[in-house]
Order: C-alpha cells, then sequence, then structure tokens
C-alpha cells in the first residue's frame, strides 16, 4: 500500500528534476548551483524520510490488528472502530503529507539561495515555483485515488468482514461529487494551469514548446491513470449492480454483491443486500411456512399481510378421510401409522397442489382441500374433481405399496362441494389460521362421511356438478338428508376414469 503514494510522488520528482536541470540551472551562479544541490541532498535526507515516516506510522498502528483479524483472534469493538476509521480517513492523510512536502519546497528553495547574499534572477523564482506547483499538481491527486483504490482491495476485506465501510462514525470518506472533482481537477485544471505557467514563465533555456510538449504528455497519461483508477471505484459498483440487478429480476435470489466501498455506493450496495437477503428471507419463509399451510395458502397470507379478517369467495372444498383409520390404529404401532399416512397425504399434496389445489389443514386420519384460491375461479370444481379422481387412482394403482407398510385394503372417502365461503386468515390477532367457512365448507364435510353410508369413494354434490366443463363420468345417487338442511341434497358419484359425463 506504500508504494501507491510512492510510485506517484517519484514520478512528480523526476520532472521536477528535469524541469529544474533545464530552467532553472542554467541561471544560477556556481555557488547558487553547489547551494542548490546541497539544499537537494538535505531536503532529501530530512524532509522524504520524514514524510515517508508519516506514511508508515498509521498503517504500522494497523498491522497488529490486522495480524489479529488474519488469525481469527477476537479484537476489542472500540479498537476495530478505530482503525477502521484511521483506514477510511488514510487517502486524506496521505494527501496532506504529500501535499505539505511539496509545497514547503516553494519557500525553502528560493530562501536558501537568497541566502547566500548573491543576486538572485526573479525568473529563478518563478521557475522554482513553477516546477514544484507542476510536480505537486501531477502527484497529489494520484496519489489520494491510488491509496484509496489499495486499501479497498487490501484492508477493507481484512478489517470490514462483519461491517459497512459506509457506517464507520468519524469516517470521512470522499462522496462520488467530489471525487468527480477531483478528477476533473487532475485531468483538466493540472495540465492546463502546468502549461500557462510554462507559457507565462520566461523560457531559459529556450525549450518552452519542448516542455509544453513534455507536459502534455505527462497531463495525458496521469489524466488516464486517473481514469481507470476512478473507473474502478466508480464504473465497476455501476456495472456490478446492473449485473446483479438483473440476477435478481432472473430469480437467482442468492446473488450478493462482494464490493466495499466507504462512499454513496457503499450505502447503495449495503441496501441492495439487505434486499437481496430480504427477498432469500421471504423465499424461505414461503417455502417454509408453504410446508404448514400449502404453497398458495402461504402466498395468499404473504400478500394479505396483517389485513387479517377474510373474503366471500366462489371455490370447491374437498374432504378426504381414510377409511378404517381407528380400528386400523389400535392395530398397528403408531410409527407404522404414521409411514403410511405420511405416504398418502405425501401423494395427496402433491396431486391437488398439481390441480391448483391448497391442502388447508390435516384431519388426522384425513384432510381438507380447497380450490379456487388464487387459480381461475371458473374452473376450481374441474380441478377440484380431477384431483379427487387422481387420489383414488394412486391409492388403487399403489395398493401392493400399502400392503408392504402393513396397512391391506387401504381406502378413502372424498367428498365435494362447491359455493360461496369466507376465506382469509381468521381468528385472534395472536393466532391466525387460513382457511374457509361457511356452508358450502360444511356439507363438503357431509357429503364426505356419505361416502361411507352409500359405498361410494368420491361424492360431489349438484352445485359442483353444475360448475363442471370437463366430461367426467358422474351416477347420480339417491338425494340424502344431512344435518343443518331441510331439504335432501343431490348427490353424484365419480368413477375413477374421465369419459363422457353422464348428465
Amino acid at each position: 500500500m506504500l508504494l501507491s503514494p510512492v510510485l506517484a510522488n517519484l514520478v512528480g520528482s523526476l520532472f521536477n528534476i528535469l524541469y529544474n536541470q533545464t530552467q532553472v540551472q542554467p541561471l544560477l551562479t556556481e555557488r547558487q548551483m553547489d547551494r542548490f544541490f546541497e539544499v537537494v541532498k538535505w531536503f532529501n535526507l530530512v524532509v522524504y524520510p520524514i514524510a515517508i515516516a508519516c506514511f508508515v506510522v498509521p498503517v504500522t498502528r494497523l498491522r497488529p490488528i490486522h495480524r489479529r483479524l488474519i488469525n481469527g483472534d477476537p479484537v476489542d469493538r472500540d479498537e476495530l472502530s478505530s482503525a477502521q476509521r484511521l483506514i477510511i480517513n488514510l487517502p486524506w492523510w496521505f494527501l496532506i503529507v504529500a501535499a505539505i512536502g511539496w509545497l514547503i519546497c516553494i519557500p525553502v528553495f528560493p530562501l536558501a539561495l537568497i541566502a547566500l547574499g548573491e543576486p538572485v534572477f526573479g525568473e529563478v523564482i518563478t521557475h522554482l515555483i513553477t516546477s514544484f506547483l507542476i510536480a505537486s499538481l501531477i502527484a497529489v491527486t494520484q496519489s489520494f485515488f491510488a491509496v484509496e483504490l489499495t486499501i479497498q482491495k487490501t484492508l477493507f476485506p481484512v478489517f470490514f468482514q462483519s461491517d459497512s465501510p459506509a457506517s464507520v462514525p468519524g469516517a470521512r470518506p470522499l462522496s462520488i461529487t467530489h471525487r468527480g472533482l477531483l478528477w476533473s481537477f487532475t485531468a483538466v485544471v493540472c495540465p492546463v494551469v502546468s502549461l500557462l505557467l510554462i507559457v507565462l514563465v520566461p523560457d531559459a533555456a529556450h525549450r518552452a514548446p519542448l516542455f509544453a510538449i513534455a507536459v502534455a504528455v505527462v497531463a495525458i497519461a496521469f489524466g488516464f491513470a486517473t481514469s481507470w483508477m476512478l473507473g474502478r471505484l466508480v464504473v465497476r459498483p455501476i456495472r456490478t449492480l446492473k449485473l446483479a440487478s438483473q440476477r435478481i429480476a432472473d430469480g437467482h435470489l442468492n446473488t450478493h454483491v462482494p464490493l466495499q466501498h466507504a462512499d454513496e455506493f457503499g450505502l447503495l450496495i449495503e441496501s441492495f443486500n439487505r434486499m437481496a437477503g430480504g427477498l432469500r428471507e421471504r423465499e424461505r419463509l414461503q417455502q417454509t411456512f408453504g410446508r404448514h399451510v400449502g404453497q398458495e395458502a402461504a402466498k395468499q397470507i404473504l400478500q394479505q399481510g396483517d389485513a387479517g379478517g377474510g373474503r366471500e369467495q366462489s371455490v370447491s372444498i374437498m374432504f378426504v378421510d381414510v377409511r378404517n383409520f381407528t380400528m386400523h390404529s389400535s392395530q398397528q404401532p403408531p410409527h407404522e401409522i404414521v409411514a403410511a399416512l405420511n405416504t398418502f397425504f405425501g401423494a395427496a399434496v402433491e396431486r391437488i397442489e398439481g390441480r391448483g389445489g391448497m391442502v388447508n389443514k390435516f384431519l388426522g386420519d384425513g384432510l381438507m382441500a380447497i380450490f379456487g384460491v388464487g387459480t381461475e375461479a371458473e374452473r376450481h370444481a374441474d380441478q377440484a374433481v380431477a384431483a379427487a379422481i387422481d387420489l383414488q387412482s394412486f391409492v388403487v394403482d399403489h395398493a401392493d405399496r400399502f400392503i408392504d407398510l402393513h396397512w391391506p385394503g387401504f381406502a378413502i372417502g372424498i367428498g365435494i362441494n362447491s359455493g360461496k365461503a369466507i376465506v382469509g386468515s381468521i381468528g385472534s390477532p395472536r393466532r391466525q389460521e387460513y382457511t374457509a367457512m361457511g356452508d358450502t365448507v360444511n356439507v363438503a364435510a357431509r357429503v364426505e362421511s356419505l361416502t361411507k353410508t352409500l359405498t361410494q369413494p368420491i361424492l360431489i354434490t349438484a352445485s359442483t356438478r353444475s360448475l363442471l366443463t370437463q366430461p367426467f363420468t358422474l351416477h347420480p345417487q339417491s338425494p340424502q338428508n344431512v344435518k343443518g338442511k331441510a331439504v335432501p341434497i343431490e348427490l353424484f358419484a365419480v368413477e375413477s376414469s374421465v369419459s363422457t359425463a353422464n348428465r
């Protein structure tokens, strides 16, 4: 990291030396030349080491903490915060040190020549000031960007493993606006000022055009260097955020932007990663929640939020019951009962959700499902009947599997009714359940119980039959009295195959 400002200042020094050799030294007497080189020697022996020490000291303070962080050792929170603040402010410190190191040359060299007591041409003072100003303009701003880019690459990943550089109290990062102004100063103001100074001062060696070209070349080279560094500091996060946003839009919610910035980009990246994390958490919550209430119910609950209550909808309600559960459970170990039920319930959830319904709740030896929520409302009766046929077919086709699970003769009864029901989150403010309520639900439960009486595996009501648009094979049954209904309800048995409906 120390090399980044040193290299920038070395280039400025080389320019300064070349300028003085051709523009200043021809105007000096022999004694003045000796004094000039003596000041150069002592300046390099005193000021440069002090400047380098000023560069090294703050970095040295960071080494013990850096070593502990690398080794995974604990670091005091206040000590870490102080180190983080120092790291973010390092570019300013290097800029100040470099600026002082260069600007102090302006009074030192002219005063050293004047102290000899010999006349000093005014052009000498002008050239000296010009050389140091141009060199400092070249070096100082480049040092700032170089140090900033270096610490982002080397120190940020170590010192900000669990923190954001943009949230460090007391830090003074260069804002995006000010970075643009500094870039303009480096790439535009510096070369223009440098060329003006060369044009305005007397040309002792008659090489002003040559030096103007040299300054222009150096300015252009440093302008490109600054543009490259600015691209790393500004363009790269913009491009990375754009690509990350596209990945999020494509459904890749595990996207994370690993860049660390202390400026506004840091806040933007931090907000983006929090947003992506929130989307991942929402997806995880929906997946986890959906395993308990059903994926469609989970979506509805998350969309509903804290609104609560329910709304009236046209739905089809399905009740499924496992036959002879009480008798079988009294004869078999609980783990075998659970294994057989989980086999059936796993297939039931897959087939019901595959037909657009939602398993609303498990009832021990049965379940309740709702069709028509979050799907095409006009097709919920077809979906419910098709799902019932799928369930009955699964039980028949996998009879051998249930024998292996020690449940021979595994059978189910399914009752379906369609109509209006209140669907939504119902309960107390502290505990709610997403379900359907109303006469439609009650009748569906009664119809399921009638499958035992009529010895039919699948029964639907006339209201469900009236909504069917697909050619299911239906067999009318004798009207049945159900609790809560003054008039017997009309029922139809469904064959476990699809053919022309018997209307």
